[in-house]
């Protein structure tokens, strides 16, 4: 048995707040029955409905995919472009979406699930999920531009959270450099827009590490699934900021 409101969110409709108020406001069924109790628990032989649609409950499932370039991360495009899903169709029967987003050229790691409350703990900034991206740069960073970035740099959408920032390789004499950049907020375009902000726009990135994952062992465009202590080790690092 589950609570109503936790089956909600796993089923990615709404994430457990929102699932709560819809509950609240008499917009679920369970067998027919409007359920107004938070806290209801249901079986998996029970039919539930959230404004008149049956929710689907799929075995939870969870990918680490290898982005190539030019991909986009959302489950359809309406510019015909390739998205993650094209790679999973002929290898995956649920309803997968990824969580989070790469730019679409940005190459690298992001993980999908059909598992609508781990998607949330992945993503919410106050659950501080750390994503480490090796981002080649047109021109070199100075050591204070580097200390911009590690206290937080302003951009047009507000201050950033600070990072961890190094720099793995310069060559001067091509003027350009490569840098390891580790966040955790998830906001548009980040990384590239903090590198603009201090006058080294970035030339290519790729995210190597999304918490304690990384690529090993995969080329662009494969996938594996992880494992179920992966699973729980990412659910323990979002809960206590630790991994167990």
């Amino acid at each position: 048995m589950e609570r109503l409101q936790k089956v909600i969110a796993q089923a990615g409709i709404a994430s457990r707040r929102k699932a709560e108020q819809l509950i609240l406001e008499g917009k679920v069924k369970v067998n027919g029955e409007v359920v107004t109790t938070l806290g209801t628990k249901v079986s998996r032989s029970d039919v539930v409905e959230v404004n008149g649609i049956k929710v689907e409950r799929e075995e939870k499932v969870y990918y680490l995919f290898y982005k190539p370039r030019g991909v986009v991360s959302t489950v359809s495009d309406d510019r015909g472009r390739k998205t993650v899903l094209d790679f999973f169709h002929d290898h995956v029967e649920e309803r997968i979406f990824p969580v989070g987003r790469l730019d679409f050229d940005t190459s690298g790691l992001i993980l999908l699930t059909n598992d609508g409350e781990f998607a949330n703990l992945m993503t919410h900034p106050k659950y501080k999920i750390e994503k480490t991206y090796i981002a080649r740069l047109k021109g070199i960073p100075s050591f204070e531009d580097i200390k911009k970035l590690r206290r937080g740099i302003m951009l047009e959408d507000g201050m950033t959270a600070p990072a961890k920032v190094n720099i793995k390789k310069v060559d001067r004499k091509a003027n350009k450099a490569i840098c390891e950049i580790t966040i955790h907020e998830g906001r548009n375009r980040q990384v590239r827009r903090m590198f603009d902000a201090i006058g080294t726009p970035v030339v290519k990135l790729k995210r190597e590490r999304f918490a304690f994952l990384d690529l090993k062992g995969l080329n662009a465009g494969e996938f594996r699934e992880l494992t179920a202590h992966e699973v729980k080790q990412l659910r323990v690092l979002a809960e206590t900021g630790k991994i167990g």
